[in-house]
């Protein structure tokens, strides 16, 4: 396991830590990433696309605003997002305590 903190991600405000829980050998090429992410206070990762793959994201703690593709919604715990192919997203942490959530994207 290896832990990233990246500022700035995507453009977006603040930080973003990534727990990255399997690696490239683990993962065979068929997986882009299985990762626990923390948005602490504040903190937000920009909106981006995802080209030749899929992210989804279950969110674990805290809440927070979700775009996808331009759609803003709320999020919470037990919340799951979807983005296909060819399609966009970004997620903001809106509460007190740091919104964490499991990531995976799944190459196409």
């Amino acid at each position: 396991m290896t832990v990233e903190r990246i500022e700035n991600m995507c453009g977006g405000e603040g930080h973003v830590i990534i727990k990255r829980l399997l690696g490239e050998k683990e993962l065979n090429g068929k997986c882009g990433l299985y990762a626990e992410v923390t948005l602490e206070k504040n903190c937000t990762l920009g909106y981006h696309e995802h080209h030749g793959e899929s992210e989804t994201y279950y969110i674990l703690s805290g809440e927070g605003i979700y775009n996808d593709n331009g759609m803003k919604r709320s999020v919470k715990a037990g919340d799951i997002t979807f983005t296909p192919d060819n399609s966009g997203h970004a997620l903001a942490n809106t509460g007190l305590d740091d919104l964490v959530f499991m990531a995976l994207i799944i190459k196409d």
